[in-house]
């Protein structure tokens, strides 16, 4: 059977690595070394000339090892599965999710440039695009999901930003609301954007859904990034990220995180390989625990709304018909709307027993957070009410425990936050 037509979850096994490069090892080892020795100087100059982008390789000839802060052996294969999930060009690994963020956006943005971007966000993106990024005279505008791409176009046109995109951001689904941004809408509108001297890029941050349940590639995004710290991690023991695309803008992207240092270690590329192998077993399970809880919270008397992708109907419009062209599966993330406000939440948080009170996601123990508190304390309480984060949401992060077992817990802790609603209302 050709080695190309295996599934990806068959191939996380063992592409990009060959047991005779580590005397026979069947697994990798760690490459925990900073520099790499030539075995002459003739072949230190061919390395550089190609790092260096000084030549375009020959036939059959690849970058050689230098310089860890540039390649790694444990990168490299990491670098080769992820591409497998997106059928990715290329990818570049990074030493965490803001660090890809911040990276791909530095290198594709310049002073006087527009970034266009979907909201929310992740708290830390959004401050990243709205504290950081103007003081390098960016200017970050924000639209939202139920903006059709031609009133999007014709706010741009009216405020004279449009001929100064260059970059479209989308994270879908958002965080922590769930709600859906058409990855195809948005990739035409960056085309309507762009001139012959200026491609706008449509770039997606794809954590919320895998790599598995979505694929913005193919779907016309021009860069997909991931918190590989997530669901690719999914243990809560590493942290890192990744960006994916074409190779010729992975290789921009890849040059400029040489200069910031900002690849991810050996050790930890080494990690991320580990959890690949069971990332498909593990997603499939969180998704399956998500779909029968969220199904508990919304039948259970505390909860006023659920944010699920799971529960779209026809009678959701636009969502759904999104979500049933865009998402192969709902996904282990949700939030819910909690009766009450930040007291009821609080207590519903301080009683969970096996659900830890953390944030993060994706990882295979099941996590709960208040977004406005915690992930997106440092929004603005306006742009927070726009965003649809109100003090009465609460977000989950299902992982692998016993499906009952968790419901029992959440169950609990609502009956807590009942207890102390009732007594609210009482006084």
């Amino acid at each position: 059977m050709p080695y190309h037509k295996f599934q990806p979850e068959s191939l996380m096994m063992s592409h990009g690595h060959k047991s005779g490069m580590a005397r026979g090892a069947v697994k990798a080892p760690i490459y925990q070394t900073s520099t790499f020795a030539f075995e002459t100087a003739e072949q230190g100059k061919d390395f550089f000339e190609l790092a260096y982008g000084l030549r375009e390789p020959a036939d059959g000839e690849a970058p050689g090892m230098i310089y860890s802060r540039l390649d790694n052996p444990n990168l490299e294969i990491l670098e080769k599965r992820l591409c497998l999930w997106d059928e990715a060009g290329a990818c570049a690994a990074f030493a965490s999710g803001m660090a890809a963020i911040s990276t791909t956006i530095f290198e594709f943005l310049k002073p006087g440039d527009v970034l266009l971007y979907s909201s929310p966000l992740y708290g830390g993106t959004v401050h990243f695009i709205t504290e950081v990024l103007t003081r390098f005279g960016i200017q970050a505008v924000p639209f939202y999901y139920d903006q059709r791409p031609e009133d999007i176009l014709r706010q741009l046109k009216a405020n004279h930003q449009a001929s100064r995109v260059a970059m479209i951001y989308i994270e879908t689904p958002a965080n922590p609301t769930n709600t859906l941004i058409d990855i195809e809408a948005m990739s035409r509108l960056a085309k309507t954007l762009s001139s012959e001297k200026r491609q706008v890029l449509t770039v997606v941050d794809n954590t919320y859904m895998g790599p598995l349940w979505q694929h913005p590639l193919q779907l016309g995004a021009d860069l997909v990034l991931y918190s590989a710290t997530k669901y690719i991690g999914g243990h809560s023991d590493v942290i890192a990220g990744a960006a994916l695309g074409s190779r010729e803008l992975i290789s921009r992207i890849k040059a400029m995180r040489t200069f910031f240092g900002s690849m991810a270690s050996p050790y930890d590329a080494w990690l991320l390989t580990r959890s690949l192998e069971t990332l498909k077993l593990r997603m499939e399970k969180q998704t399956r625990n998500a779909q029968r809880i969220a199904r508990f919270l919304q039948n259970h008397p505390m909860v006023e709304r659920v944010h699920y992708l799971g529960l779209l109907t026809e009678a959701d419009g636009e969502q759904y018909r999104i979500y049933e062209r865009q998402c192969s599966a709902p996904g282990a993330m949700l939030a819910f709307d909690i009766r009450g406000g930040e007291k009821e939440a609080f207590a519903f948080l301080n009683h969970l027993k096996l659900v830890k009170l953390a944030v993060s996601l994706g990882s295979t123990e099941s996590l709960a957070e208040h977004p406005a508190t915690m992930t997106h304390a440092g929004i603005p309480e306006d742009v927070m009410a726009e965003m649809g984060i109100s003090e009465k949401l609460v977000r989950l992060s299902i992982g692998v425990e016993n499906v009952r077992d968790l419901i029992a817990d959440i169950e609990f802790a609502l009956e807590q936050a009942a207890e102390v609603r009732e007594a609210e209302m009482v006084a």
